[in-house]
């Protein structure tokens, strides 16, 4: 335990919901849930508007839309999380060398490491300063807790929530544990706290009186011993700059059961090929695929198979989580599938038999290119350009540009139609239009800074752009457009969003 509270934990405040309000003006002070939008989606982030009502996150997205239908359902938009995680990590690097990421939107950092004095003063100031920092480079809030270990850093973040900072001084930790619920200090799950409760321990405080013998014969050597230091206050894990990913994974939920088997198999072999581009993208390979099947009757099974050599051939990946499904019975219908790759390393040993296999395909599309009628030159002309390809589904929440009236985002779609709110994150809320969901002038678009954007950028032609209001005092949300928002008539019944991890666990 170190004598001043120089570990800082920030968390940001419900990241993925707040970077939609920051990018899109007319949810500012409105419930947002951002997640799998389809029947079988679960909730990833959820504003704190939302939470009101009593919706958090991994909740069935059916669950949140029966306790708060007012909402707005939005697919997770990872490129701008990534964006935005990117910043604030380099303003954590800037107090530190020795920063440990957790997440996207949460990370610990030793301060002491990046030559802090050890004064409370002296660390709360710069916990202000990062705040401010993060609310002038991404426009988001985060919260800050410092402590002189890991975990009650972490606790006093999560008490600071939203937007603050909660500073705990070194001596003080049992008073203020004591009267925590057990399922505050980390690794008590449901288990574990139904086990202490038949015990008679409910608290922290009652936690740290049974002593350690006591929890030892409840929970176990290890478990008992860790919990007991815990409840004491004591942590003494360093701040690791690197934390080693163990896995790599992705996997999708389907709005209705797959039985057919040729469409399970066509699906896994996406998932496959998503998986060794985040696996390349991450400089690794592995030398375990797995699969991951979740039946109709929420059965889950996962079949693993070890290579003779780590590897990141979409070929060898594809090829061994096709053997695998070969083993599974899916005749009853699949609603999830998932397929990962563990036992990372940084080099690659070239699978012979893939190679071959990859050799093969190769050569069946050279024949089958061999065997295409060629465009006749006399009297043809230009052979005409590809068509472009859309999404099948416009997704709430999709970035998109249109011709004439500019930039703007899905708002919902279906019955062929598709309706978009057009507003930039600087602007006033926006005016909904509607459109034909394959209407030429409308594309996918690129996302658009949080911050940094030209507020004096007169939208184009047709705009609709709202009348412009000054932001509430103190930097709160903008009122509403006083224009009025069509409501789709369905939102997106698109599949809930992929899953995609990095797994340090």
């Amino acid at each position: 335990m170190r004598p001043a509270p120089t570990i800082l934990h920030l968390d940001m405040d419900a990241f993925f919901a707040a970077a939609e309000q920051a990018a899109k003006p007319s949810l500012r002070g409105k419930p947002v849930i951002v997640g799998g939008v389809g029947p079988r989606g679960v909730v990833s982030t959820a504003s704190y508007e939302a939470r009101v009502f009593g919706v958090r996150s991994a909740m069935p997205t059916a669950q949140a839309r029966r306790l708060c239908p007012n909402a707005a359902y939005l697919s997770p938009r990872f490129t701008v999380y990534r964006q935005v995680s990117g910043l604030v990590m380099e303003l954590l690097h800037d107090l530190s060398p020795l920063v440990e990421p957790l997440s996207l939107d949460e990370a610990f950092v030793d301060l002491e490491a990046g030559g802090v004095a050890a004064e409370t003063a002296a660390v709360r100031a710069v916990g202000e300063q990062l705040r401010r920092d993060i609310r002038a480079v991404t426009g988001l809030t985060g919260s800050v807790g410092l402590a002189g270990a890991k975990m009650l850093a972490k606790i006093a973040s999560e008490a600071a929530k939203p937007d603050g900072l909660v500073v705990i001084e070194p001596g003080t930790e049992r008073e203020l544990l004591g009267p925590m619920p057990v399922r505050t200090l980390p690794g008590v799950g449901p288990a574990t706290a139904e086990a202490l409760r038949r015990a008679g321990i409910a608290t922290v405080a009652e936690t740290a009186e049974a002593g350690e013998a006591e929890l030892v014969r409840l929970l176990g050597r290890a478990h008992g011993a860790g919990l007991y230091a815990m409840a004491l206050g004591r942590d003494d894990r360093p701040v690791v700059a690197e934390r080693d990913a163990k896995s790599v994974s992705v996997e999708d939920t389907f709005d209705v059961d797959l039985t057919d088997r040729t469409r399970v198999r066509s699906e896994l072999l996406r998932l496959a090929d998503r998986c060794v581009q985040r696996l390349r993208a991450a400089g690794r390979s592995g030398r375990t695929v797995v699969i991951k099947v979740r039946n109709y009757d929420f059965s889950t099974l996962t079949r693993s198979e070890t290579l003779r050599g780590p590897t990141d051939d979409p070929s060898v990946v594809r090829e061994a989580a096709t053997r695998l499904l070969e083993t599974v019975d899916t005749t009853g219908g699949v609603r999830l599938l998932g397929v990962g790759v563990s036992g990372l390393a940084d080099f690659t040993q070239e699978d012979l038999f893939a190679q071959a296999a990859t050799e093969r395909e190769a050569a069946e599309a050279a024949l089958a290119a061999q065997a295409a009628p060629a465009v006749e030159a006399a009297g043809q002309g230009e052979p005409e350009p590809a068509e472009e390809v859309r999404p099948r589904v416009w997704h709430p929440g999709l970035d998109v540009v249109h011709e004439e009236f500019g930039a703007g985002w899905v708002q919902g779609s279906g019955v062929g139609r598709v309706t978009v709110r057009f507003e930039q994150p600087w602007s006033a809320p926006g005016r909904v239009r509607t459109f034909a969901v394959d209407d030429q002038a409308l594309r996918p678009g690129e996302p658009l800074p949080l911050v940094g954007g030209d507020p004096a950028a007169q939208p184009p032609p047709g705009a609709g752009v709202g009348p412009v209001v000054s932001p509430g005092a103190g930097g709160g949300p903008a009122p509403q457009s006083s224009v009025p928002a069509t409501r789709p008539k369905s939102w997106s019944a698109g599949a809930e969003s992929g899953g995609e991890e990095i797994s340090s666990r």
